[in-house]
């Protein structure tokens, strides 16, 4: 979701099609910065160039910038990678507040007006300390309009700023990582609710979407290393090899795989008992309340969601279909083109795609 003025700004200067900067995403993770370049072609979309680089440990983390040289340099490099100079840049889930609400009013400025004046009803910062915005989500009684909207400490939209200037990299719009998320793995047309679980190096962040808009959000802090570290201690290996042993072997039964499986599992179990507890409070909630579906199946995506036997596990504990997502979904058909990523790494790059796939469609409530 993308902040309103960027918007007015980009209406009243619209810039003639040859001049028109490529579509592109960027996104800054604990585990690195990922950058994406787009292409259109007859067929549909294509992605035209990607690249990443990794950050070292304590350069961000929780959503926060803690090293603002090193992410300012390594954007630097993968935008002149990818061969950009803008992009779209995501807003760290842990720092965002959804919400939803009933306003007044035929124009979303005036339902920004509305929802400003109360808006210490929905998040817990002041309106001057506070950047928001706000999409349709259909008729409330009396008249009014049901919206659904994010905001975000404006000192954590002016820290991502200001690692792109350092970077010289310009920004064309800011939004929440799960609105990019949805962009990436759900046609425009899907009206289900589905949970997105986006399993990274160090945290494993969750969202409950509707008509592909994010309407419940949380982060876990246990993440893929910690499977990582499972199989260091277990091999007594390098970090390196266990990754390797991880991606072979999974969580897959298999015979002499016993303690190794044991090893993994001590950590995947804790994983899915977190995810277990908040869908549930999602599933009984939406019973009781009656205002939303009950999640109907789950995508996962991240750089470590493509672990052997995962999706599996996580269906037989849920009881909620599951499967690795599709980053692609929204790109040119399979026969006209081929991927340069392959599937299990092209998991790790769902927010920076679909950022860049702003650039092909109308954003959220237009």
């Amino acid at each position: 979701m993308a902040f309103h003025i960027d918007e007015r700004i980009r209406a009243a200067f619209a810039p003639p099609r040859y001049l028109v900067p490529p579509a592109s995403g960027i996104d800054v993770s604990t585990s690195g910065v990922k950058a994406v370049r787009l292409a259109a072609r007859a067929s549909g979309i294509t992605l035209a160039s990607y690249a990443q680089v990794r950050l070292d440990a304590g350069a961000y983390a929780d959503g926060e910038i803690l090293d603002h040289e090193a992410v300012s340099g390594a954007i630097a490099v993968v935008a002149k990678q990818v061969g950009i100079s803008s992009a779209n840049a995501a807003l760290p889930e842990p720092k965002s507040y959804l919400f939803e609400t009933t306003v007044s009013g035929m124009e979303k400025a005036q339902w920004l007006l509305e929802v400003e004046q109360r808006l210490d009803e929905h998040i817990p910062l002041a309106p001057a300390d506070a950047v928001f915005d706000v999409v349709a989500d259909g008729p409330a009684e009396q008249g009014r309009t049901r919206v659904a909207g994010v905001g975000f400490a404006r000192r954590v939209v002016d820290e991502s700023l200001a690692v792109f200037d350092a970077a010289k990299v310009g920004v064309r719009s800011l939004e929440s990582e799960t609105f990019a998320m949805a962009r990436a793995l759900l046609r425009p047309d899907n009206s289900s609710t589905v949970l997105i679980v986006d399993v990274g190096k160090t945290t494993t962040k969750m969202a409950v979407l509707e008509k592909r808009v994010p309407r419940f959000a949380t982060t876990i802090g246990i993440g893929g290393h910690a499977l990582t570290l499972a199989v260091q201690k277990h091999f007594g290996v390098t970090e390196q090899e266990a990754r390797r042993v991880k991606a072979e072997r999974g969580i897959v039964p298999t015979v002499g795989n016993e303690d190794y499986l044991a090893a993994m599992l001590s950590t995947v179990s804790a994983i899915r008992d977190e995810l277990g507890r908040r869908l549930q409070y999602w599933q009984e909630r939406v019973a009781v309340t009656k205002q939303h579906e009950p999640v109907s199946r789950i995508l996962l995506v991240g750089g470590n969601a493509s672990l052997r036997g995962f999706p599996e596990y996580l269906e037989g504990a849920l009881r909620v279909p599951v499967a690795a997502g599709d980053v692609f979904t929204n790109f040119a058909p399979r026969d006209a083109w081929l991927p340069p990523l392959d599937y299990g790494e092209s998991l790790a790059y769902a927010t920076a795609i679909g950022l860049a796939l702003r650039d092909f469609a109308l954003p959220y409530g237009n």
